[in-house]
């Protein structure tokens, strides 16, 4: 009778104990999923922070949707093509990368298509803060989806999105030497600036209706500063500011790079004394360039292109 009774306890012990390790690892597999930040991530994946918080992501995402150009260019420096693009025309992807590529459209950037998105099957999503916080929880119920900062971001505000993008698909070494390429080529770009520059540049998208002025924290006045080049606007609050043409007169640029140039304005502000009273225009340094490389696509290569039609507009050879 006692071995018996010895034998039912030892079964409900290992019963007990069998239960007891099963609730445990359900209990740190659910701290897994979570965004807390305390548990590691499940083995294969890994824990990514970004503007929205903390996501766990696949080691190496093969199947990447991004919402913002920024983006497409990081991860085609990274060797990384991806497979559903939010565009607005159909050659924006072509002009960026200088070449053709096979993509699903997603919809524009400040409306994509969630249903177009969800039949990709995603592993991974990367939006922008600006336009696509209000949705992130609508895209996350999709794939893991990483917030960062590209419209209306500086170009140090880019770089350091580069740098998670890179960390978030497995290729963070890669991504610092994709970096060090980068900032050697503009190191090599800057020599070419005096040191004593100290012309006022003003980056402007001119519309029919208002002068969108870009100050020293948006994507390009932020590169131009870093290579001597300073901004003719400081103290904006934001990125971009729309201003009038007496604003302009008051802050009285040197260069103005016209990256969108209305007919209608343009032809309005000529016959007015003000802005022939402006010193870029009374020494015609006014210089039209292409609005989507100045002010859209922000991303590693054309930060390189901006730097160099800049120099070449600032100090033309011959």
């Amino acid at each position: 009778m006692f071995s018996v009774e010895r034998k039912r306890g030892a079964f409900v012990f290992c019963v007990m104990l069998v239960a007891a390790i099963i609730m445990s690892a359900c209990g740190s597999n659910g701290g897994n999923a979570s965004s807390s930040g305390k548990d590691a991530a499940p083995a294969g994946s890994k824990e990514i922070q970004h503007e929205a918080g903390k996501t766990v992501v696949p080691a190496e995402p093969k199947r990447i949707v991004v919402l913002e150009f920024s983006f497409v260019d990081a991860l085609w420096q990274l060797g990384i093509k991806p497979v559903g693009i939010a565009h607005e025309n159909k050659d924006d992807i072509d002009l960026m990368l200088g070449q053709k590529i096979d993509y699903t459209s997603v919809g524009t950037r400040a409306e994509p298509s969630l249903e177009t998105i969800s039949t990709l099957k995603p592993d991974l999503i990367i939006a922008d803060q600006n336009r696509h916080e209000a949705i992130y929880k609508d895209l996350s119920a999709i794939a893991p989806t990483l917030i960062l900062k590209s419209r209306n971001a500086s170009y140090e505000e880019v770089i350091s999105a580069f740098q998670t993008i890179a960390e978030a698909v497995g290729k963070k070494e890669e991504g610092s030497r994709v970096l060090e390429e980068h900032r050697a080529k503009l190191e090599k770009l800057k020599a070419e600036i005096p040191a004593n520059e100290n012309r006022k540049v003003l980056v402007g998208v001119f519309r029919s209706d208002s002068l969108s002025a870009h100050g020293a924290k948006s994507f390009d006045g932020n590169l131009l500063e870093l290579m001597n080049i300073p901004n003719a606007i400081q103290n904006a609050p934001g990125a971009t500011a729309k201003i009038s043409l007496e604003q302009l007169v008051e802050w009285n640029p040197d260069v103005i790079f016209m990256a969108e140039a209305d007919d209608d304005l343009l032809n309005e502000w000529s016959k007015n004394p003000l802005w022939q009273n402006i010193d870029a225009v009374k020494n015609k340094q006014v210089f039209e360039v292409n609005r989507s490389l100045w002010t859209r696509f922000r991303g590693l290569d054309s930060a390189e292109k901006i730097a160099q039609e800049a120099i070449d507009h600032l100090y033309p050879k011959g």
